[in-house]
């Protein structure tokens, strides 16, 4: 039997948006690299977070079970049940129906607990106390309004304002997943950011949730901007300063390339202000 794998201390929630057919995971953790281990999801299946003494077969066989049809509480039933290492396991899961259900086992380091509620599950282990778990829950709640990315990083802001891992901040993760809402279509994954070892993990994960809507996010059709004369001297001007220089519609182009915004142009009547936001910011 070889050493003994290093508490996963963390606070995480589980969630889903039934609306717009997705479900996530936020996390953080005083442990390197916390989402290699923690966040699992399908979309129209669920969503997982193992941790303490993780069992990280709980993600796959939890989605497992949840594709067949089980619910969140018959799956968190079964995979402890199955597990020798219970009393130091921690999970959460929501189902394909957005049921939430959390253990927390006997053995886990305090302050340990969960809880639930529509369309989440929120746990944590070694944290300050129960207002870390109660602030991701009560987060969750008010913040409908949100993109789920969105919410659960202000889960995982709330949480360590309210006392956090009591061991501190070294690592944060975001999975969102949805149907065919990857990259170019072709992927369930949204969102899947990670930061692996940082002062401030979660702060740094907002920041590159932001870098993130910039590149793949989509502003609608209505919103954007059109060029007139004033604007496209404004653009010469800016991308000249940074070395694109020619007709304007083939050096708008290079540089959208260039800065991975290519997505985001469509020609140059009309320009997105995501897009001239970014312009104005690199010149």
């Amino acid at each position: 039997m070889g050493p003994r794998p290093p508490v996963v201390a963390t606070y995480s929630i589980v969630a889903c948006d039934l609306e717009t057919g997705q479900w996530g995971v936020g996390v953080q953790s005083r442990f390197l690299a916390v989402g290699s281990v923690v966040p699992w999801a399908e979309p129209h299946v669920g969503a997982i977070a193992t941790q303490s003494y993780a069992n990280p077969r709980y993600g796959p066989d939890g989605l497992a079970l949840l594709r067949a049809g089980r619910s969140a509480d018959e799956v968190v039933e079964a995979l402890t049940a199955a597990d020798e290492g219970r009393a130091e396991r921690q999970v959460g899961v929501v189902d394909g129906a957005g049921r939430g259900a959390t253990f927390t086992g006997d053995e886990c380091h305090e302050w340990a607990g969960g809880r639930t509620g529509a369309g989440y599950a929120a746990q944590g282990n070694i944290l300050v106390s129960q207002e870390t778990v109660d602030a991701l829950a009560v987060t969750f709640e008010r913040n409908g309004h949100l993109s789920l990315a969105e919410r659960l990083i202000e889960c995982l802001t709330a949480a360590q304002a309210a006392g956090g891992d009591r061991r501190g901040q070294q690592s944060a993760s975001l999975l969102v997943v949805e149907k065919d809402a990857g990259y170019a279509g072709l992927t369930d994954v949204v969102v899947d950011l990670r930061v692996d070892d940082h002062a401030r993990p979660i702060a740094e994960l907002q920041r590159l949730h932001g870098l993130h809507n910039e590149i793949f996010g989509v502003t609608p059709p209505e919103d954007w901007i059109s060029v007139d004369d004033a604007l496209a001297d404004e653009l010469r001007d800016r991308l000249a300063t940074l070395g694109y220089e020619g007709e304007l519609g083939k050096a708008f182009a290079n540089w959208a390339g260039a800065a991975n915004l290519e997505e985001r142009v469509d020609g140059v009547a009309r320009i997105d202000p995501v897009v001239l936001g970014a312009l104005r910011n690199q010149s």
